[in-house]
């Protein structure tokens, strides 16, 4: 599967799937009381956003035609771009 995560979208997965993870291994241990069920339930879904940030790739993303990484042939393209129009 290709990279289908970027930009934004990637610094977004990271740092909320950390959060949610902390907060939810924080319920876990008893700092804050909100049952058992609903920080199981943030822990994995903070690990699968974390998970899906790092590896820059996303199954629903694929599935619903979403794409928000840019490769290194978006960069070169630009790169040529930028060189085309300078003057010699």
């Amino acid at each position: 599967m290709e990279k289908n995560v970027g930009g934004f979208d990637r610094t977004w997965r990271l740092v909320g799937g950390a959060l949610l993870a902390i907060i939810g291994v924080a319920a876990l241990v008893g700092v804050v009381s909100i049952g058992t069920i609903v920080p199981a339930l943030l822990v994995v879904l903070g690990v699968v956003f974390f998970a899906t940030g790092v590896l820059q790739k996303c199954v629903l993303n694929r599935l619903v035609g979403l794409d928000t990484y840019r490769g290194e042939e978006a960069e070169t393209d630009r790169m040529d771009e930028v060189s085309a129009d300078r003057p010699s």
